[in-house]
This record gives C-alpha cells, sequence and structure tokens, in this order.
C-alpha cells in the first residue's frame, strides 16, 4: 500500500532545514524530497543533497513539461518539487517527505488532497527574529522581508492537518516521524 504524502511548511528560519537534517540522521527510512532551486547554493550546500541546483532556463522547461508538483518564487528565486521521484517513492510504498514553502503546500493540497501537511511553528515571535538574524547570510533588507512574510505565513496555521512547535529539534524531528508513520498506517 503506498504511503501518504506528508508536506512540512512554515515561516524562513523557523528551523525546517534544522528538522529535515536531524530526521534524515535519526529517521533514515523516511525518503525527504530534494527540491530544485534557481538560486545559487549557500556555503556547505551539495548538488543533489540540498537542492538540485537549476538555471532559470531548465525550470521553465520543468514547469511546461509538467514535471513538477508545486513551485513558487520568492525572494528573487525558484523552487520546486520534482513530481516523479515523489510519485515513485509513494508507489514503492516508502515515507516521503516535502520541506516547501506556504503557497507550495497549498498547490500540493489541491493537487493531492490525501497529503499530510504539517505546519512548524516558532515558539516565539522573537526566537524567530534571532533565527533569521543569526543566520548571517542576507541583507538586513531580504531579512525584513522574510519576517514580513513569516506573519503571513504563521497566520496559515488552520490550513495545515497538524502543528509542531519547533523548540527542540530532537523533538520536533521525532513528531514529524510519528506522524508520518501514523500516516502510512492509515
Amino acid at each position: 500500500m503506498p504511503n501518504r504524502l506528508t508536506v512540512l511548511s512554515g515561516p524562513s528560519g523557523v528551523g525546517k532545514g534544522t528538522v529535515v537534517k536531524r530526521l534524515r540522521e535519526l529517521y533514515p527510512h523516511v525518503w525527504v524530497s530534494v527540491s530544485c532551486t534557481t538560486r545559487a547554493p549557500r556555503p556547505g550546500e551539495r548538488e543533489g543533497i540540498e537542492y538540485h541546483f537549476v538555471t532559470r532556463e531548465e525550470f521553465a522547461r520543468m514547469i511546461d513539461m509538467g514535471e513538477l508538483i508545486e513551485y513558487d518564487e520568492h525572494f528573487g528565486n525558484i523552487y520546486g518539487t520534482p513530481r516523479e521521484p515523489v510519485l515513485r517513492r509513494l508507489a514503492q510504498g516508502v515515507p516521503a517527505l516535502l520541506e516547501i514553502e506556504l503557497h507550495g503546500a497549498r498547490q500540493v493540497r489541491a493537487a493531492m488532497p490525501e497529503a499530510q501537511l504539517v505546519f512548524l511553528k516558532p515558539p516565539t515571535w522573537d526566537e524567530l527574529e534571532r533565527r533569521l538574524e543569526g543566520r548571517n547570510t542576507e541583507s538586513p533588507d531580504v531579512v525584513a522581508e522574510r519576517l514580513a512574510r513569516a506573519e503571513m505565513e504563521l497566520a496559515a496555521e488552520a490550513e495545515f492537518d497538524a502543528v509542531i512547535v519547533n523548540d527542540d529539534v530532537g523533538r520536533a524531528a521525532g513528531q514529524l516521524v510519528a506522524l508520518i508513520e501514523a500516516a502510512g498506517s492509515e
């Protein structure tokens, strides 16, 4: 029986990537989709691990060919989830997880209404600000834009099937796996 797709979403800086990294370490049986992006790699990011780094032209071709489950442009770059690897893993009965932004989660909900949407939120607004500013990878203007977008995204929490507060990365990863495993047994 195919597993149910799980989508993890939440505002920038909430720790989605950190929770997914811990999940990969502790629960390697969960397959995590690798998104495509037109942005340049950040220090330490590797092709095919954190993202597939593609040109805008390649991304446009993928959209035209219907190769993406979802995609969105934000902060000057495009991000999207390749369809075929996700459907293949689900058909094989492998638990599959997408780590994507709110707009993409809404697209997945429309395309795959059976998917489980999980919202990751910060313990406090102050903590979210601290995390975003502590990255030191973006200008103050981009951080301010991410915080403005985060306010809108936090207001969408009710659209999700489950909510996890990221106040402890290991606990958040464990809660996420419990939701994935429960969804796979339905």
